[in-house]
């Protein structure tokens, strides 16, 4: 018979792995392995990430490791961005590649164009101009509509991003410059070859450390691929097996935290675009379903700034400037206790300090609708 956990106790464990049930002693470098990785396809909410997670964390350790190639931007799980650990780079990308070859095959813009084509051929070319140096995606597809002139180039540098691990480069994203996308082979980027020994098996450990207790569909969700049911079957010796509430098996490591579900949960303000919201089927260990057609609502596919309240999204976040002002725009989606108001203020305040220094200005929390 398997245990039983319920909401809160997935809860605490989520916000144990994800290092948001009080800030972790270690390393930023240490921290982006632990978790996996950070989603990043806006340059700088992994700062924020990292920020809510970590004692004493400083924008520029994060722009270091940028800059000496020990973390890189790359597209990953789910075919997004993610900012990782350079040797996760090198054993996820080719493990991922699935995902890439399907959208290459059925991406609406694109499949059209790229279907003549020998996509081998591509591939190569791409590499050996991206071998002369770094190129924006518009730079590439110029490079590469001079052997393909029939072919638009947006479609050509989107079948590189996909034949290929391309790497987004620095100034990008380093926090206090600016610099557009501009791609380079990750091989060469980093010096090393891809490691095509990672398995599926390290995948799934990887992700239940970060995101466990979770269910089959859970990692599907957060790795964007498919059929690993099997893989799940294969490490179930090695797995502690729970069930939900709703008798949904779900898998953890053995020796993993799962806190007392009675664990006080601070306030956090958690960024933009964050793969603690992001990474399971059934989000509402995290999510609850009020929360979530809101956060899900934003127009253009922005992804709010949130705010955890006793560990559930109770509201969203952002900050506005105007000239050297800055303001810290609190949105609660539901009324909160005086002390926990007290609390996210001053976490708040933390927040602007981290954003903009010493020179902060207000807070300001909007009424409820």
């Amino acid at each position: 018979m398997s245990d039983t956990l319920g909401p809160r106790a997935l809860n605490r464990a989520l916000l144990a792995r994800q290092l948001l049930l009080q800030p972790a002693e270690v390393t930023p470098l240490e921290a982006v392995r632990h978790l996996c990785g950070l989603q990043a396809q806006a340059p700088f909410p992994p700062y924020y990430g990292l920020w809510s997670r970590l004692r004493g964390f400083r924008p520029e350790q994060l722009g270091q490791l940028l800059l000496d190639r020990q973390v890189v931007r790359i597209a990953l799980m789910r075919g997004t961005v993610h900012l990782v650990a350079a040797e996760d780079c090198l054993w996820l990308r080719p493990l991922v590649q699935p995902l890439f070859e399907r959208d290459l095959r059925t991406n609406t813009a694109y499949k059209k164009p790229l279907a003549p084509l020998d996509l081998d051929a591509v591939a190569e070319r791409a590499r050996a101009v991206l071998a002369e140096e770094p190129h924006t995606p518009s730079a590439l597809g110029k490079r590469l509509a001079e052997e393909w002139p029939d072919t638009p180039p947006a479609a050509l540098a989107h079948a590189a991003r996909g034949l290929l691990p391309l790497v987004q480069v620095p100034p990008r994203a380093v926090w206090g410059r600016s610099g557009r996308t501009t791609l380079a082979e990750a091989e060469d980027w980093l010096g090393r070859p891809l490691d095509r020994h990672g398995s599926l098996d390290d995948l799934v450990s990887r992700y239940l450390a970060a995101f466990g207790p979770a269910s089959v569909a859970d990692v599907q969700v957060w790795s964007g691929l498919t059929r690993l049911g099997e893989v799940v079957d294969r490490l179930r010796p090695r797995l502690r097996v729970f069930r939900t509430e709703q008798g949904r098996e779900v898998f953890d490591l053995p020796e993993a935290p799962r806190p007392d579900p009675a664990t006080p949960a601070p306030p956090r303000f958690i960024a933009e675009f964050d793969n603690l919201l992001l990474s399971h089927a059934d989000r509402t260990r995290v999510l609850p379903e009020d929360a979530r057609k809101r956060v899900f609502g934003v127009p253009n596919g922005v992804f709010p700034g949130t705010i955890l309240v006793d560990g559930l999204v109770r509201g969203s976040w952002r900050i506005t400037r105007s000239g050297k002002a800055a303001t810290l725009e609190i949105e609660p989606y539901e009324r909160v206790s005086t002390k926990d108001r007290q609390a996210l203020e001053d976490e708040g305040a933390r927040l602007l300090r981290f954003a903009v220094g010493e020179e902060a200005g207000d807070i300001r929390v909007a009424p409820l609708a």
